[in-house]
């Protein structure tokens, strides 16, 4: 699916039409108790045994729609214009497919055919086509009231109406008209369950969380048969764990009760196809619980045939659980080769990309066995298609973000997760990312990660360029080190020069510090051009402004040392001598400054 809302999105039963079947009655009850399983083999039947009544085929195109296969639905719409042209209510549904596609003008062209011959009480069409603005991943509320609006002035009974107006006056955040609407829905069915969720689901809107679950609850104790209440407390839980500031033990309690409430819906619910299953395993996805979306992947991957979506939650899997970055790229390429591109979702592209800079970026190199511990190890390089790829990857969670701006945190988790692990090159492109949405609240942290990781990947480099003695034997190895502390100093320039004081606190002298090594290792210290003195400098009068000395000696030592160095290879002993006395002071013990200070009398 598209979105959640897709994912749960209530196709409820209107009265599309007279039917002399029983039968389609209790499809559409088995749509309303969303046991979709139920409801298709029963309109597979109802449209052998009556081919050329429209009805039967609009309400078995909804239940492919909530089985996210649109194409397969315009199929079965097709069919239904086919076989009865007077039952034109299969227009809408060929509009709703293409307000899934994104086409409104095409969708309001259909929605146009369905609508231009209705008798005085005909509102079907008029309801559905509101229902269809409602649900579709790009919402259009205020349409829906306007054909909502005239089906209610068409017909006064068919409880379907107030619930869609409920539906739309929620989305526009009218909370007391869609209260209003759910209530009217009551005064035509005083049992309504779908009323007395909806009025719940409105407390959801106004984020009162475990207000929402308290009513749902309840409603679930007053009619534990009704499925679809249990959906809705899983979604609750859900979006309750997506709250600024969940720890994440909340995070993970409050997302555990929602797969715990999702596994009462399918039972009560009483689907138990392949494609209800698929629903669960979309659940799972967009509630990030991978180790129960592992335990479904490994049922569905019995049945790859069925939907291309059991790719996805394998390259998931695979990236999440087995940290198999090639298998996970594999699993994603056949995925989208196989899946019609409006199911494609932006946590899709985000895996993609995630799983192509993975792959692709080499791995930290570990000494052989018996070797010198303290040696340095060979820094990863990158090869020209290394690079291309994982430019590839970053394009694509680019493009994941741009699709849905909520997964910049998890793009910033991602990235902190690979520092840790030390995997540098992937955590520098994805900070590098994060960087760019000035937005973020990942932003500073992002800018100084990237720029600390910059330095450490090129401080390898150079290391590994050099022989034993410290020449330089590898050439492009030293320019690829130049380039990451020339990155390094850029990323890093964002937080000494921003204003925030809460970037400032938590990474300035840090940062100031990374930036002046940058500037040391990029220089030839054969012939210095002295760009890390200023930098060193900066960093020691920061320290002293801030009063910071005592915790930052080692900076201090760092920044004096160097400084004195330049001017001692420069052979200003006076100084030469002022900065390395400033290192004895700080630190009586220092042997190599000693011997300089020695040298210079």
């Amino acid at each position: 699916m598209t979105n959640s809302k897709l994912l749960f999105s209530l196709l409820l039963a209107g009265s599309v039409g007279t039917v002399s079947a029983q039968s389609l009655k209790d499809a559409r009850a088995a749509i309303e108790a969303e046991n979709y399983g139920k409801a298709k083999t029963i309109l597979q039947q109802l449209v052998t045994k009556q081919p050329k009544n429209g009805d039967n085929y609009f309400y078995l195109g909804q239940v492919y729609l909530v089985n996210d296969r649109a194409d397969s639905a315009a199929a079965i719409f097709n069919q239904g214009l086919t076989n009865d042209p007077k039952a034109t209510i299969n227009n809408v549904g060929l509009g709703y497919v293409d307000l899934l596609k994104k086409d409104k003008a095409s969708a309001e062209s259909k929605f146009a055919l369905a609508t231009a011959k209705l008798g005085k009480k005909d509102y079907e069409p008029l309801l559905e086509i509101g229902r269809a603005y409602i649900n579709t991943p790009e919402p259009d509320y205020a349409k829906a009231l306007e054909y909502l609006t005239q089906a209610k002035a068409k017909n006064t009974k068919d409880i379907a109406i107030p619930l869609a107006l409920g539906d739309a006056y929620r989305g526009l955040r009218e909370g007391s008209l869609a209260y209003t609407s759910y209530g009217d829905a009551m005064d035509i069915d005083q049992n309504s369950v779908k009323a007395k969720v909806g009025q719940a689901i409105i407390v959801r809107g106004a984020q009162a969380y475990d207000e929402a679950v308290t009513q749902l609850e309840a409603i679930v104790a007053e009619t534990p048969t009704y499925a679809p209440t249990y959906r809705e407390l899983a979604e609750t839980y859900y979006q309750w764990s997506k709250m600024p500031g969940t720890t994440d033990e909340k995070y993970v309690e409050l997302n555990k009760k929602g797969v715990e409430q999702y596994k009462k819906y399918l039972e009560v619910a009483g689907d138990n196809t392949l494609e209800a299953k698929i629903r669960y395993a979309d659940f799972l996805v967009y509630a990030r619980q991978y180790d129960e979306l592992k335990t479904v992947s490994e049922e569905l991957a019995k049945n790859p045939s069925i939907d291309p979506k059991i790719y996805r939650y394998l390259g998931y899997i695979a990236f999440q659980k087995s940290k198999d970055y090639p298998k996970a790229l594999e699993y994603l390429n056949q995925m989208f080769s196989k899946m019609e591109k409006d199911r494609v979702i932006p946590l899709d592209y985000m895996y993609l990309g995630m799983a192509e800079i993975a792959t692709n970026s080499p791995k930290p190199a570990t000494p052989a066995a018996g070797a010198d511990s303290t040696a340095a190890v060979a820094a990863p390089v990158l090869t020209p298609e290394n690079e291309a790829n994982i430019q590839k990857g970053i394009a694509n969670i680019k493009k994941a973000i741009e699709g849905d701006k909520e997964l910049l945190g998890e793009v910033a988790e991602l990235a902190f997760a690979k520092y840790q692990e030390q995997e540098l090159q992937t955590a520098v492109s994805l900070f590098g990312l994060v960087g760019e949405y000035k937005d973020s609240p990942y932003y500073f942290d992002s800018h100084y990660y990237a720029g600390e990781g910059s330095y450490q990947i090129g401080f390898k480099k150079d290391t590994q360029a050099k022989d034993a003695e410290g020449n330089y034997v590898n050439q492009d190895l030293r320019n690829q080190a130049i380039a990451d502390f020339a990155n390094a100093q850029k990323e890093l320039t964002i937080i000494e020069t921003t204003d925030n004081k809460e970037a400032q606190d938590k990474y300035l002298v840090n940062a100031l510090y990374y930036k002046a090594f940058s500037a040391l290792g990029s220089d030839d210290m054969a012939q210095p051009k002295g760009d890390f003195v200023a930098a060193f400098q900066k960093l020691i009068d920061t320290i002293n402004q801030r009063g910071t000395q005592e915790k930052n000696k080692a900076y201090l030592v760092d920044g004096y040392t160097y400084i004195g160095l330049f001017h001692y290879l420069k052979q200003d002993t006076a100084k030469a001598k002022q900065n390395f006395q400033k290192v004895v002071e700080i630190d009586p013990t220092n042997e190599d400054v000693k011997g300089y200070l020695e040298a210079l009398k």
